[in-house]
């Protein structure tokens, strides 16, 4: 699992804020904000590469598959600066959150090419399966970096074009212990299949990249279900067809469990600023994590049943987030006893002991520029949220 912080180490740790344009997601934000599949279908005018005539407006510019190298070699996000911080690449099937890793690429240098084994050196694989897609068009999903990432080209072959789930039987395991086997049957997968399974620290990663590709390319979702190639890739398995859910019954529950059990890192908002830079567009799941569980709320109270005694903040949703005006919205089921906001110094700036809320909601007024913790309590647990005043 990532690594657990408390409040005084986020509060005095070197930080990052998500370099968020101005507006970028007003269109879905202002006024009402948006929900359910209205809300993907507006995220996805907001990062493709169609004038929707949004005001601001970024277009998704394709930069070629064979730009990914360049990416990956000149963006010290696509590196280790986050556990040995020894700036080799970073890759999910080599390295060891808790300990040494079992072995290191070094950028560019240990490009493939071709390999024997595992080690030799890492490639460039599709999360989502090139051939699920490249019978209809090959650009710009191949060359997407928000689901085309560095990783051991021998462990990226024996993942092949499988789905990825949680394994109860393993046939094969990495070095660094991602396996491949057949897929636990439970509340949350009822898949009888093959599976890959990365580790904890990377399975929220790995969901917010899926979720990006259905809404990226979400008029085109149905084409590639429908596609010759698609039926020889098992992780078609993960889809409905659809392009409004997207996903299948099968696999939904997995992913949004993923997306809850492992929030966004810094490594996910270094890369999300890193490939803005580089393509003109945005992961909107790593900027804003509670819209998935705005657009899928029936599959998010499902999780929640089953999880009945874990403090569900990650439901909860804060707005606008930026804000302009120092007042933020937020809207939880939960019951929250404490309130409490910090900034960047760890000074408490406000605090409210069993807060009144209105229709779910509890008001924030009044902040300053700045960036803050927002620190949401109930009677169990809390959970710690950023948010900033433009």
């Amino acid at each position: 699992m990532k690594k657990n912080y408390t409040i005084l180490t986020l509060l005095f740790a070197l930080i990052s804020v998500a370099q968020i344009p101005t507006g970028y997601y007003d269109s879905a934000l202002l006024t009402s904000p948006l929900t359910g599949y209205t809300l993907k279908t507006q995220l996805k005018k907001i990062i493709d590469d169609q004038a929707d005539g949004l005001s601001p407006e970024y277009l998704h510019a394709d930069q070629g598959y064979g730009a990914l190298w360049t990416l990956y070699a000149n963006n010290n996000a696509f590196h280790d600066i986050y556990y040995e911080n020894d700036n080799t690449i970073l890759d999910m099937y080599s390295e060891n959150p808790t300990g040494t890793d079992p072995y290191n690429f070094i950028v560019s240098t240990d490009q493939c090419g071709s390999y024997n084994g595992e080690g030799d050196c890492y490639n460039r694989e599709h999360l989502v399966p090139q051939s699920y897609f490249d019978h209809f068009a090959t650009n710009p999903m191949k060359n997407d970096p928000f689901h085309a990432v560095p990783s051991d080209g021998s462990v990226n072959g024996a993942r092949n074009n499988l789905p990825f789930g949680v394994v109860n039987s393993a046939n094969y395991t990495s070095q660094n212990g991602s396996k491949r086997g057949s897929n636990l049957i439970n509340a949350y997968s009822t898949y009888n299949g093959t599976v890959f399974e990365p580790l904890d620290e990377f399975k929220g990663d790995i969901a917010r990249s899926f979720f990006y590709f259905a809404t990226r390319y979400e008029d085109l979702m149905d084409d590639f279900y429908s596609g010759a190639n698609a039926s020889t890739c098992e992780a078609k398995n993960m889809f409905d067809g659809s392009i409004n859910k997207v996903f299948s019954d099968a696999f939904i529950l997995r992913l949004i469990k993923w997306h809850l059990d492992d929030p966004v890192s810094q490594k996910e908002i270094n890369q999300n600023n890193a490939i803005f830079a580089h393509q003109n567009n945005r992961n909107p799941y790593i900027d804003h994590p509670e819209f998935i569980c705005q657009i899928y709320p029936t599959q998010c109270t499902q999780i929640a049943n089953l999880s009945t005694n874990s403090f569900a903040t990650n439901y909860i949703s804060v707005y606008p987030n930026p804000s302009n005006n120092g007042n933020f919205t937020i809207n939880s089921t939960e019951d929250l006893t404490r309130i409490a906001i910090y900034n960047i110094n760890g000074q408490l700036i406000q605090e409210e002991n069993n807060p009144s809320k209105i229709n779910d909601n509890y008001e924030i007024t009044g902040l300053a520029s700045g960036f803050y913790f927002l620190e949401l309590s109930n009677n169990s647990a809390k959970q710690i949220k950023k948010i900033l005043v433009n």
